[in-house]
């Protein structure tokens, strides 16, 4: 894939981020699980909370492709700092796309310079994969909606204040999708911070239960201006949730990876190099092919994104196809450390503990296969899918 100038020049600034600012401090926080603040405020001057948003409300309006590009040299240097992004521009992109004229010029501006970062509030704790699912409830009262109700894992939960609630506002919808809607919020009365929630990995960032009792926002918030269009917001959304998690796994792999080679070359045994051991070039071998492979997966996937086509199947693959990778080449890694990569003295075992979340997040692993077979069956029936998908 031949880069333009400017993803180039993208590229460089992250790079250089990451390797000064980034690489020096992200061990320290991640084990004492410290929100990284000053590493925040520096992507906000650098426009990275801008990246996806429209330059007419003061973003870069770069296309999915950049941005994945973005990410993935990001999530190298650490991962969890991409999730400040996703979930921010992911409501960005359901305003921009979905959004009123008015919703528009209200929140995208503020959020494009990174004054304001915004939090998507989906899983519930008997609601996640199954969207459809979700109780909180949101009942028009005069000029407000009223929403009561609980969501779990919400990213930018606590330093966030843009709140896009997944809801119901018809609890006797058939099919119940047709039920679900978008609210806006801010935070105000009746929207509390209840906890955040200790996890495996992707630590230093908050993720959050927040609980909704009688939390009322304007009607003019409603997402699109009409109720029931909510889950067809989110699965349009999620199509760039999706590039975003898969971009991260190929960072996190081409980290593990790099890593690997490096003390492959450095380790030796009945003297020589370990990387002149053949099982361990058979293993650096395998685990280089996967992470070009999750690349050109995940580019194919945000290009054909920035052409206005649905990716559900394309973005499917790559997540999918890239989180399993990213699992496979940290444990690879892992094991061709030896015992020193499972201490905290090498970053090894943070890309171990930050892996399982890429197979889990934006939808399971399951949940994509099952995306993609339904795409395959429905688009491709005649089985020439490699001609027919342009592949």
């Amino acid at each position: 894939m031949q880069l333009s100038e400017d993803q180039l020049t993208l590229v460089a600034t992250v790079r250089d981020f990451v390797k000064r600012e980034v690489m020096p401090a992200a061990t320290e926080l991640e084990l004492a699980d410290e929100y990284p603040h000053a590493l925040v405020a520096q992507m906000r001057e650098l426009g990275f909370f801008g990246a996806t948003i429209p330059e007419e409300y003061g973003g870069s309006g770069v296309g999915a492709e950049t941005y994945a590009l973005l990410i993935e040299e990001l999530s190298k240097g650490w991962m969890s700092l991409t999730g400040v992004l996703n979930t921010h521009l992911l409501v960005a992109h359901m305003i921009d796309t979905f959004g009123t004229p008015d919703q528009k010029e209200r929140f995208l501006p503020a959020m494009a310079q990174g004054e304001r970062r915004a939090a998507l509030c989906i899983t519930e704790p008997d609601a996640g994969t199954d969207v459809a699912a979700v109780k909180t409830s949101a009942v028009r009262d005069g000029d407000d909606y009223a929403v009561n109700g609980r969501k779990m894992f919400i990213t930018n939960g606590r330093y966030g204040s843009i709140y896009a609630i997944v809801c119901k506002t018809d609890l006797h919808a058939d099919p119940p999708h047709r039920g679900i809607s978008i609210l806006l919020g801010e935070k105000g009365p009746g929207l509390d911070v209840v906890r955040d929630i200790p996890k495996l990995g992707y630590r230093g960032v908050e993720t959050t239960e927040i609980a909704f009792e009688d939390y009322r926002t304007p009607a003019t918030n409603l997402l699109g201006g009409t109720e029931g269009e909510g889950f067809r917001h989110v699965m349009g959304g999620l199509e760039l949730g999706r590039i975003n998690v898969a971009a991260r796994s190929v960072g996190v792999a081409r980290a593990a990876l790099e890593a690997a080679m490096q003390y492959a070359q450095q380790r030796q045994t009945f003297g020589k190099p370990i990387a002149e051991h053949q099982a361990i070039q058979q293993k650096l071998a395998d685990m280089a092919t996967q992470v070009k492979a999750a690349h050109l997966l995940v580019m194919d996937a945000a290009r054909k994104k920035d052409l206005g086509q649905r990716v559900d199947l394309e973005a499917g693959m790559a997540k999918l196809f890239a989180s399993e990778t990213c699992l496979n080449v940290a444990i690879e890694a892992m094991r061709i450390h030896g015992g020193v990569g499972y201490t905290q003295d090498l970053p090894i075992e943070r890309y171990f503990r930050d892996a399982p979340l890429m197979i889990i997040g934006e939808g399971t692993n399951e949940i994509q296969r099952q995306v993609i077979a339904r795409n395959l069956l429905r688009n491709y029936s005649s089985g020439d899918f490699l001609f027919e998908a342009g592949l």
